[in-house]
């Protein structure tokens, strides 16, 4: 190398545990594990993670453009602790509970729940929160971004006297109360309908996609 090239010379940059990184790799590590039915489908195991929950039937039209892609309808995470207090989960198998509360919500909706599948991975909270981000940020599932709702608790009065959420308003049925009604069915099946259409054309462009 001459010195005009060493005085040009910047070595590369590279960081293997980088933020981006790892969050791809616990996204990949997540979609390779199997699909399995929501608990109670599962038996009960303990421990805290990420999960997300797939449509992968046939009936509802709505969804029918994410089966075959596997795009998550919902993601989340259960944390062994809470992020408020620092206080451990109030019983050990915080995961397979919290996607047991969302099988009770699709089965009081009247969805068909053998049309609905989850994938679970246990982690630590870190990695959890960095799991969920990109999810979230990536797939933008349409239960958490376009239909809200479907992962709230009723909780007080406050929320009991708060409007039917958009996951409510599109699949009515679960056991809650609720204040006015200030969305139209319609126009969210529609907005959902062109977020999933976004959805399924950018499913390369996922990170962990790629390579």
């Amino acid at each position: 190398m001459n010195d005009k090239h060493a005085e040009a010379y910047v070595p590369a940059t590279y960081d293997p545990m980088n933020t981006a990184s790892v969050t791809a790799a616990i996204c990949r590590e997540l979609e390779r594990q199997p699909l399995v039915p929501l608990p109670p489908g599962v038996p009960m195991f303990e421990g805290s993670g990420l999960y997300a929950i797939y449509y992968v039937g046939e009936s509802l039209l709505l969804y029918r453009p994410l089966a075959s892609l596997r795009v998550p309808v919902y993601a989340g995470q259960a944390r062994s602790h809470s992020s408020a207090t620092g206080k451990s989960a109030p019983n050990k198998q915080p995961l397979w509970r919290r996607v047991r509360e969302h099988q009770k919500s699709i089965v009081g909706a009247r969805l068909p729940i053998d049309e609905f599948q989850a994938r679970f991975l246990l982690l630590p909270d870190v990695h959890s929160d960095l799991g969920e981000h990109g999810l979230m940020v990536n797939y933008q599932p349409v239960w958490n971004s376009v239909l809200r709702g479907f992962g709230s608790h009723e909780q007080g009065s406050k929320t009991r006297k708060s409007s039917k959420s958009a996951w409510d308003t599109v699949h009515p049925g679960r056991q809650r109360s609720y204040g006015d009604e200030t969305h139209d069915r319609e126009q969210l099946e529609a907005k959902a309908a062109y977020h999933i259409r976004r959805q399924a054309e950018g499913y390369e462009s996922i990170p962990w996609h790629q390579g």
